[in-house]
């Protein structure tokens, strides 16, 4: 009888379990390690359910039909609040709570280890021999990284990559359906919202509402609004909290300053639309989320992979990361499927790493005119992908990348 091939995976967020449940549908034993004690979270973020995506959890067994919101209009808004510009878009809203709740419940919780990261591994002819926080030693056939922007096992395989900050950053905020006044819920609350202040962005949308809700009244809207800062001045202070504590990669949002959230609810007042105005003055927390790069030149070391976010950050534009992360697993399972573990995870490098490059390059296209500092080359791609008609023709979407 031949033994079952076991993999392990690093990384129990979207990633980790795409890859997770596709590897398992081909007959691979699956153990899943996720550092965070607790339950994840994503407070709320929104998520465009591509095509690509809703495709993909269809074929490993979820029912769809109920995944999120459909929205099919979107538009921007001037300083005054008119329209200036409007377009059709049939799409797909959902939230990463309700994607991630869908994708844990089609794991096996046994297979699912909370509070276990990875310590370090090593690899042999036959295998992977993987060391982990909590003392155990275990080994498989591959092990997966999947474990995003902080991902330890790129940090192992690719020491010398490190996220590249973009010159921007993003305040973020969600508020529950029934605290949009009345007015603005009836003018924009299902549809795909801009305002575009010189050289920022902000955007807003519904997203499903606690415990999945997604009935009129129970969903929640979630704004993100983009703004130019500087890395040595301006990123510097937003990420330093009370106790001068400066803070990497990103700040917990109790620890923001009052100072700050004062200074973007002011800019909020002379810059958006009256209709944002009155939305950003309804967040209570607001998170600040600066905006990285991640570009690794490789997927593949021998019986290592690393996926989705641990091996390609791009700026949120494109509305690929779920998406991509489903399309990564897909490929990775697909490939695995040869009896050569090393060919077969090169084949998996030959086919995603071109995927992710272009998704890079793409994003820093659109996101060139909201950076703090621009070359020649930035400040041409800032005057095409920053007027009203093209933001609304190329964000979120990923047609790009399946011509």
């Amino acid at each position: 009888m031949v033994s079952q091939r076991r993999a392990l995976i690093v990384g129990g967020s979207m990633s980790g379990l795409l890859a997770g449940i596709m590897l398992r549908r081909r007959g691979w034993s699956v153990d899943i390690f996720e550092r965070v004690g607790s339950e994840l979270a994503g407070r709320g973020a929104g998520i465009v359910a591509q095509p690509e995506l809703i495709a993909h959890l269809n074929e490993i067994g979820i029912d769809t039909r109920s995944l999120g919101l459909p929205m099919s209009k979107r538009k921007v808004l001037d300083r005054v609040g008119q329209v200036i510009a409007e377009s059709e878009c049939p799409q797909i809203f959902t939230s990463w709570e309700r994607v991630y709740r869908v994708l844990r419940d089609a794991f096996p919780a046994e297979h699912y280890h909370r509070g276990v990261g990875l310590g370090a591994f090593q690899q042999g002819s036959q295998g992977v021999v993987v060391h982990l926080s909590d003392g155990r030693t275990m080994e498989a056939e591959i092990l997966v990284g999947a474990d995003g922007l902080r991902s330890t096992v790129r940090q192992q395989c690719l020491p010398e990559i490190e996220p590249l900050y973009a010159g921007y950053i993003a305040w973020r905020g969600l508020l529950a359906e029934s605290a949009i006044p009345p007015a603005i819920h009836h003018e924009q609350f299902e549809q795909m919202t801009f305002c575009l202040p010189p050289g920022e962005q902000c955007l807003g949308y519904p997203v499903a509402g606690p415990d999945d809700g997604l009935s009129p009244g129970r969903r929640r809207y979630n704004v993100i609004w983009y703004r130019p800062a500087d890395e040595i001045g301006e990123l510097r202070e937003l990420l330093t909290d009370d106790a001068g504590v400066t803070h990497s990669i990103s700040i917990p949002p109790p620890l923001i300053r009052k100072q700050p959230i004062a200074a973007m609810r002011a800019a909020a007042e002379r810059l958006l639309a009256p209709q944002f105005r009155a939305i950003v003055r309804l967040i209570d927390e607001p998170l600040l989320q600066p905006i990285y790069d991640l570009e690794s030149p490789r997927l593949a070391f021998s019986r290592v992979a690393i996926v989705g976010d641990a091996a390609f950050v791009a700026r949120p534009h494109v509305g690929a990361g779920v998406s991509k992360a489903a399309d990564d697993a897909a490929a990775l399972a697909q490939a695995l499927d040869g009896d050569d573990v090393e060919a077969a995870l090169r084949r998996f490098e030959a086919e995603r790493l071109p995927v992710g490059n272009r998704i890079i390059e793409r994003a820093r296209h659109l996101g060139a005119y909201l950076q703090a500092t621009q070359t020649a080359e930035e400040r041409a791609r800032s005057e095409r992908h920053s007027i009203p008609e093209a933001v609304l023709a190329e964000t979120a979407m990923v047609d790009f990348l399946y011509r």
